[in-house]
């Protein structure tokens, strides 16, 4: 991996002692909520390879469930994270999982109410950056570093375009695109990392394209 600065050697600023274990547990946890948005109910996450064993002592347990609450990784709150989801009432279950993933820092985290619910995978890179690589059945790359738009979608002709001229239009920069779809012709998800936050109006435009199921937007 190419760092661009010693920043992404040394990790962001953070409570905890590991910037994998901690700093990118927070973060995917807030990604999740983010993504959510809005504070869940419940929770179960599971921990892959190196996080299922060594969660506890590196507080990954804690960061995450900060992230859910939506602290940011320099948070003192997440100190405590545990106790104020207990107490807002939020029920938390822990998973150590014996398969093998793909990279040793894996987390699956389900969130829900009586709304809804939301799965996701990410992955704790190093130097507290992580990657989204899984989102309610669909692959994907989420950096979790930028404002984002996720759009499901009917596998259609013309649905992309329909998209990306909105964002055109309203004068949207594309930083990083890419579509998942789990069978032809059946429903698909448009990942898109942008340059700056999309506002309520665009995402009216967008709800209201032909071929569009459902948009979520991530904040900066």
């Amino acid at each position: 991996m190419k760092y661009k600065s010693a920043f992404d050697i040394i990790g962001p600023v953070m409570i905890g002692p590991s910037s994998s274990h901690t700093a990118g547990a927070a973060r995917i946890g807030r990604v999740a909520r983010s993504l959510f948005a809005r504070e869940p109910k419940w929770a179960t996450i599971s921990f892959y390879g190196s996080f299922a064993k060594t969660y506890k002592g590196h507080g990954t347990d804690v960061a995450m469930v900060g992230g859910l609450l939506d602290f940011d990784t320099f948070d003192e709150r997440i100190i405590d994270a545990l106790n104020i989801a207990k107490k807002s009432g939020m029920k938390i279950k822990f998973v150590e999982e014996e398969a093998i993933a793909d990279h040793p820092n894996t987390a699956r985290v389900i969130i829900g109410d009586d709304q809804g619910e939301l799965e996701l995978v990410g992955i704790s890179i190093g130097g507290g950056k992580i990657e989204i690589i899984e989102l309610n059945g669909f692959e994907l790359k989420l950096s979790g570093h930028h404002p984002a738009i996720l759009v499901v979608h009917n596998d259609r002709k013309g649905a992309i375009a329909a998209v990306s001229n909105i964002l055109a239009q309203e004068e949207i920069n594309i930083g990083h695109m890419e579509v998942s779809r789990k069978e032809k012709g059946q429903m698909a998800l448009m990942t898109i990392e942008v340059d700056q936050n999309i506002d309520d109006g665009i995402m009216k435009k967008l709800e209201q394209l032909p071929n569009v199921l459902q948009v979520t937007r991530m904040v900066d």
